[in-house]
Order: structure tokens, then sequence, then C-alpha cells
């Protein structure tokens, strides 16, 4: 298989590219497999819409992930 690993700036493997004729064979090959759909709800959408408008006019509210998970573990 012809695949293709996609990295950010630090070089971390982010995903995988898979040429459009191998993903053929491979939905060909395993039923299902690219059926799936998710229909996500509007108030979903909505509710990250508002959350990034909120972050992009104050982005000094948001707590980098590492911080966020020290903030949890300290009400445990």
């Amino acid at each position: 298989m012809n695949l293709q690993y996609i990295s950010d700036n630090n070089g971390k493997t982010t995903g995988v590219f898979i040429p459009i004729q191998e993903w053929e064979a491979l939905k060909s090959r395993y039923k299902g497999l690219g059926d799936e759909e998710v229909d996500i709800p509007d108030w979903h959408k909505d509710l990250v819409k508002k959350r990034l408008d909120e972050y992009h006019n104050n982005p000094g509210i948001a707590l980098d992930f590492d911080s966020a998970m020290d903030d949890i573990e300290k009400e445990l």
C-alpha cells in the first residue's frame, strides 16, 4: 500500500493519505468501510460556533490541555 504520512511542524504524525484507488479496494474488501455518516445535530454545531466566537473574541480564556487536566486533578 502506498501510504503518505502527514506530519505537523513538530514532526508528529497527524494523518495518513491513502490513494483513492487503494481506498476503493479497501472499501470493496471490507463491506461497510466508508459508509458511516455522522449526522451532527444543529445544536452541537451552534454550541461549537458559540465557543469558537468566544475564543476569538477573548483568546485569553482558553487553557492548554495540560493546564486544564491539572485543574481537574486538583478537584478530585
